[in-house]
């Protein structure tokens, strides 16, 4: 009899490359809501590495509440001012004593919270943001789903969506961010994009702060804006035989002056605030023609917390099956019940043009098998969550 908590249906075409329209949105790494993703899973992993070390395992936490308050600048060719710092609230809850031993929750965030803005962001001097640590004891509940070792108790009700392959705007938007702050230093490192996807035309609109020491009038400022369109417009031609629209900082008026120009290559130094889970999805994109889970990914502990593993379980199964079974697409979805084993989701569904049912079960239950070296990799800082 056929397994009703795993179900597969079969398509006769990836769904979307089939649509006469895409969207695709990408937050950079420099975006308020990517800071917060990107200080809160440092946090999550320096915890993580402290509670390994002290106790011989991870101890339940979750740093997924990061908030920012932006600051306050005034912007002008050649070097301004700050005035007031960007405000981070360091949230979520820890395991703060073990046994009597007080677990240096606090420092141990602001060190990596500190830590990862320094190595990511050389604009924002030290002194431009500061960080307000309030991460609370964690939940009685929640630390005995930790009890079991070999048998992790999933930390919440959740989905976990993934799919594969990407698509051509997918893989341009996933791009483009990156090798525009690395190819044109005059750009910051808030860089976001989105993507309209026509059946004969791609449409790109970019969002790049420029830094302000590097351009001196507002002649260089304008430069600066076409040598991205420029790049913007090579990328994407290169990648795709659609004719190429870019737009880059759609919003500048520059008969009156009013342009993206910023200090520190941040939109947060000025206006823009930020919360963990607002943007990017586990894959780095958005994509509201896909299925995704609303999930934040970032910060959650990467031992029993479904809502951080099932996405990233859900994308490698998915691009297992794109792979092995030569799909042309995969659509995964995990479901899981607080306190089940978290590598037992109580259901499973797919989506996808491979037709070996047998075959696309054992890949989905390979990849939730491997969730200890999922951990492992987590911790470690060698997966990409948003």
């Amino acid at each position: 009899m056929a397994d009703p908590s795993f179900t597969v249906q079969h398509l006769d075409l990836d769904p979307v490359a089939s649509r006469p329209t895409e969207f695709v949105e990408r937050k950079g790494l420099g975006h308020p809501d990517s800071i917060c993703d990107g200080i809160a899973e440092a946090i999550s992993r320096r915890l993580s590495r402290y509670y390994r070390d002290e106790f011989g395992q991870v101890l339940h936490h979750n740093t997924d509440s990061v908030q920012l308050v932006a600051g306050t600048t005034k912007p002008a060719f050649g070097g301004g001012e700050i005035v007031d710092p960007i405000y981070v609230l360091l949230s979520g809850r820890a395991t703060r004593t073990v046994d009597g031993h007080r677990v240096p929750v606090d420092e141990l965030a602001v060190e990596a919270a500190r830590a990862y803005v320094d190595e990511h962001f050389e604009d924002l001097p030290a002194d431009a943001i500061e960080f307000d640590p309030r991460i609370g004891e964690t939940s009685a509940d929640l630390k005995t789903l930790f009890d079991d070792l070999e048998r992790p108790g999933a930390n919440d009700t959740s989905i976990g969506v993934g799919y594969a392959p990407a698509s051509e705007t997918d893989r341009i938007v996933r791009g483009l961010e990156a090798e525009l702050r690395e190819r044109i230093p005059a750009i910051g490192d808030d860089v976001k994009l989105l993507a309209w996807r026509t059946d004969d035309e791609l449409r790109l609109t970019v969002a790049a702060a420029v830094v302000s020491r590097y351009v001196s009038s507002i002649d260089d400022y304008v430069d600066v804006t076409a040598q991205a369109a420029d790049l913007a417009t090579r990328y994407a031609s290169d990648r795709t035989e659609r004719d190429v629209e870019v737009a880059v900082n759609a919003a500048d008026d520059v008969d009156s002056g009013s342009t993206y120009l910023t200090e520190t290559g941040l939109s947060a130094e000025m206006g823009d605030d930020g919360n963990v889970g607002r943007g990017n999805r586990a894959n780095g994109l958005i994509t509201p023609h896909r299925p995704m889970s609303l999930e934040a990914t970032a910060g959650k502990n990467p031992v029993s917390h479904v809502g951080k593993l099932y996405n990233v379980v859900a994308t490698r199964a998915a691009e297992r099956i794109h792979r092995d079974l030569d799909a042309e697409y995969a659509g995964v979805k995990l479901l899981s019940r607080i306190g089940a084993p978290v590598t037992e989701p109580v259901a499973v569904d797919v989506e996808t043009t491979a037709t070996d049912d047998d075959a696309i079960r054992r890949l989905v239950t390979a990849e939730l098998e491997s969730i200890d070296s999922l951990t492992r990799d987590l911790v470690a800082g060698d997966v990409r969550l948003f």
